[in-house]
């Protein structure tokens, strides 16, 4: 029903005349009336009567009644009428726009969202493996990988660390769902209001999606798959587990990738003992890592630490005097930490991994031997002497390896300033060794039979148009090799390559330890072929040792995280290198060279010590090797350039060398290096099983069988460990009682007798001893025989068919002495009284082997190249030495 009020109807309205309603013409001013929508023809204006039951149109005579004239007030629309159409316009519109923009978005969506995998083999990527590399008593050298340090746990960190780069990146990280829409219109009105795009407007979660799926291109397409990827994240891991993938793979500049790596690299702690500071410092360098990080640009990276300390403190984080207490004074240096000389280590370590435990794909920790105390020591001595010393003699650069006697490295400088350089000088670089070269020289004349009394010619000559100079250009005539070396007269050691070859020159140099390549001729001598620092100053090793080579070894253990090992150090070698009455030759020499020679400027107070100077042409190396019988310790110093300087071997690498051992020798118990009488000296050597030709397994314990040699004599020596100190003792034959070793060797290779020998008795097992002859019972026809069995002629002590000289015997091939290898029964001890080998012989009336003084031979000389004259002895020992140390007083190289 429709119910209508007529104007009649109201209240005080008046009847119109006649009985009949009349319209009542609108003024303007009253209320409009409702207005119907009609079907059919158009209406112009609704007013009231025509919608209350007014008369019918076409009233008396068809026509319709005379509209009454309006007012102008009449014919004007309402203002209020006009302003709504248009805001619901306004809104109809919006709404269809974003109907369509919503479309739109869903079409881009599906578009570049169809372009990824499918969602169920989406994975976080494995993070990079880290290798973290620790010094001998486990302190922390360095991480090293692609990302520079290892992964750490939410938890593992101080709650203003992940504060920190909430409050800087993303402060609406706990509640969005991936993507901040508010963040998102924030960004844009900026944008808009500044003419171009102010900041980011990824969130965390979104940046941990383009860091682990996408590449860094900034396109929409790019941009729309990270937002997918970040609202998956959101559905499948928590916030805290996509806040430690952040933490763990983002860039903090300087190479460094996660926050352990950072807090290593600027501050040099765990980032688990980051301070709220430096907590701060870090998340300011997020926005730009090259821009802001404080070894780049300090004062910028205090002013983001501001920034990221009043952002903590406006969440609510921390309060405004914590945020106060934290900052950092503008005026004040940003302290970081400064890579030392442990990072030519750590890249060395590195290195060689491969090799040691194939490809790494998880993150590992390497035990090292380096000793920290004794590398800061190194860093700082070669630092300083270089930088009071170069100025003066044109050099800027120097290196220097430390190693115990066995080859274990200690210390390894590469360099004077890693941050400025990471090429490593000890390691990677080659140079001439020059005279350090030298001692291997002279080591294959003294194994040919030469020894250090041994007269030759110090004068110039020509061989082949080679014609070599002393570096002072003075000669002194005839002196004694012992001489020759101690003041690196050049044309004595080029006379003695010649006579004994250049290839024997290089087969002695590669047995002690060098590995570079090296080529048979005649200036090989002078030391003119490259080798590197490590390899030079492990090759001195046996000198120090008592004969045995060395590898140079940095790393003892190789562990998975979960400490499982992957590798383990051995302490096998190459065996013994050197006979025992050679090495003493060349020790007795080598002290004569920091006695009187070239390197007489290095000195070590209580030390007995050795080793050689060396400088190559225009001074463009300067080096100085030398050892003790606990260390050896190389030093090279020059320009990376191979520029000229005024160094030599005998000025400031002999002090470095001098310093360094000084402190490297504190607390140490002083002894003397090898050499002299081996009397008393113990040899540990292992036991061969004869069926097997491996080393014998001691049944009991289940360990490599060992025993201890008398060094002098080569006869086994009954040995036990004082239960108190752990200390070795040998049983003394007079007494009966076991009485402190005198000193002892590493193990040396496996005894060639093919007997099993009982460590605790030194007898053959299972074998009856002759207690007359000493050999083993099973001797025919009256011939003795040795352990293997072999027999023995009892006239000249050797195996039968071997060809002996004065009791010597004689290799076949060469035609030269065997060293230490009379009988097959071990080396043969030294005479006190001569210096000489002695001789096995066998007594003819009791037919046992004995050993006897060596006939005094003959003075031996260098027989130089034809035609430059015969040298002349001199006999007074003491005057020859007077006598160069007044012609070469002032030769350091």
């Amino acid at each position: 029903m429709d119910f209508r009020i007529s104007a009649d109807d109201r209240v005080g309205s008046q009847p119109a005349r006649g009985g009949k309603p009349q319209a009542k013409a609108n003024s303007g001013k009253g209320r409009s009336s409702r207005v119907e929508p009609t079907m059919g023809r158009s209406v112009g204006v609704f007013v009231d009567d025509e919608r209350s039951g007014g008369a019918a149109p076409g009233g008396p005579g068809g026509k319709p009644p005379r509209t009454p004239k309006r007012g102008k007030a009449q014919r004007k629309k309402p203002r209020g009428s006009r302003a709504g159409g248009f805001l619901m316009g306004l809104l109809w519109w919006g709404f269809v726009a974003c109907l369509w923009g919503g479309i739109a978005v869903i079409g881009v969506i599906v578009y570049y969202g169809a372009q990824l995998p499918s969602s169920n083999t989406w994975a976080i990527p494995d993070r990079p493996p880290n290798i973290r590399i620790l010094a001998a008593d486990g302190s922390l050298i360095s991480n090293r990988g692609q990302t520079g340090g290892e992964a750490v746990t939410y938890r593992e960190l101080p709650y203003y660390v992940p504060a920190a780069i909430i409050a800087s990146e993303d402060r609406r990280y706990m509640s969005h769902f991936g993507v901040d829409p508010i963040g998102l219109i924030s960004v844009a009105l900026e944008s808009v209001q500044a003419g171009d795009v102010t900041r980011g407007a990824s969130t965390i979660t979104q940046q941990v999606a383009k860091n682990l799926f996408l590449t860094p291109d900034q396109t929409l397409g790019r941009k729309v798959q990270e937002a997918i990827l970040a609202v998956w994240l959101e559905q499948n891991y928590t916030k805290e587990e996509i806040l430690e993938l952040y933490m763990n793979r983002v860039h903090f500049g300087s190479g460094t990738t996660g926050i352990e790596a950072a807090a290593q690299t600027y501050f040099g702690i765990s980032a688990r003992n980051l301070s709220l500071g430096q907590a701060a410092m870090l998340a300011g360098i997020l926005p730009a890592p090259s821009a802001y990080n404080p070894k780049s640009h300090p004062d910028r990276a205090i002013e983001r630490q501001r920034l990221s300390l009043a952002a903590m403190a406006r969440e609510g984080y921390i309060t405004a005097e914590e945020a106060q207490a934290a900052q950092i004074d503008p005026s004040q240096s940003v302290r970081t930490r400064v890579a030392g000389s442990e990072d030519y280590v750590a890249d060395w370590v590195e290195s060689l991994m491969t090799a040691y435990i194939g490809e790494i794909e998880s993150d590992v920790v390497v035990q090292t031997t380096i000793d920290f105390k004794m590398q800061k020591d190194a860093e700082f001595i070669v630092k300083e002497l270089v930088a009071s010393e170069g100025p003066k003699r044109g050099f800027n650069q120097g290196a220097l390896v430390a190693m115990d006697v066995d080859g274990t490295v200690r210390a390894m400088v590469g360099g004077v300033d890693y941050q400025t350089s990471q090429y490593n000088r000890a390691v990677t670089a080659k140079r001439q060794p020059g005279s350090t070269f030298k001692p291997f020289v002279y080591l294959a004349a003294m194994e040919k039979g030469y020894t250090p009394d041994t007269l030759a010619e110090d004068a110039q000559f020509d061989y082949n148009g080679w014609s070599p100079r002393n570096a002072s250009g003075k000669y002194a005539g005839t002196v004694t090799l012992r001489q020759g070396l101690a003041y690196s007269l050049n044309t004595i050691t080029a006379r003695l390559a010649i006579d004994v070859t250049p290839q024997a020159v290089i087969d002695v140099a590669t047995r002690m330890g060098i590995s570079s390549p090296l080529t048979a001729v005649p200036s090989i001598a002078l030391g003119t072929q490259e080798v590197n620092l490590l390899e030079l100053t492990s090759a001195y090793a046996p000198f120090a040792n008592g004969g045995f080579g060395v590898i140079p070894n940095v790393i003892t253990r190789i562990e998975a995280k979960d400490g499982t090992e992957l590798y383990q150090s051995s302490d096998a070698g190459p065996g013994r290198v050197i006979a025992p009455n050679i090495l003493a030759e060349m020790n007795d020499m080598l002290k004569t060279a920091v006695e009187v020679g070239t390197g007489k400027g290095a000195n070590l107070g209580g030390w007995d010590f050795a080793g050689k100077t060396g400088t190559t042409q225009d001074a463009k190396d300067a080096l100085f090797i030398g050892y003790t019988s606990a260390m050896v310790t190389g030093v090279w110093l020059g320009n990376d350039d191979a520029t000229k300087t005024t160094l030599s071997g005998g000025n400031v690498p002999a002090a470095i060398w001098s310093e360094f051992m000084t402190k490297a020798h504190a607390g140490k118990q002083v002894a003397p290096i090898p050499g002299g009488s081996y009397e008393g000296q113990l040899v540990a050597q292992q036991v061969l099983d004869p069926a097997t030709g491996q080393v014998a397994i001691d049944p009991a314990t289940g360990q490599p069988m060992t025993q201890y040699v008398d060094a002098g004599t080569g006869q086994p020596v009954q040995t036990t460990t004082d239960p108190a100190t752990g200390q070795l003792l040998r049983l003394d034959p007079a007494t009966g009682q076991y009485v402190p070793a005198a000193a002892t060797a590493a193990v040396n290779q496996p005894i060639q007798t093919g007997q099993m020998v009982d460590p605790s008795t030194g007898q053959p097992v299972g074998q009856q001893i002759d207690p007359a002859t000493g050999m083993p019972v099973g001797n025919t026809g009256g011939m003795l025989v040795d352990a293997n069995g072999v027999q023995i002629d009892p006239a000249t002590g050797m195996p039968v068919g071997q060809v002996v000289d004065n009791g010597q015997a004689i290799d076949p091939v060469t035609g030269y002495p065997l060293q230490g290898q009379t009988n097959g029964v071990g080396p043969a001890p030294i005479d006190a009284n001569t210096g000489l080998p002695m001789t096995l012989v066998v007594d003819p009336a009791t037919g046992q082997q004995v050993w006897v003084p060596s006939a005094p031979a003959q003075q031996q000389q260098v027989q130089p190249p034809a035609a430059l004259g015969q040298p002349v002895p001199i006999e007074n020992e003491r005057s020859q030495r007077t006598l160069m140390d007044l012609i070469f007083g002032d030769q350091q190289n």
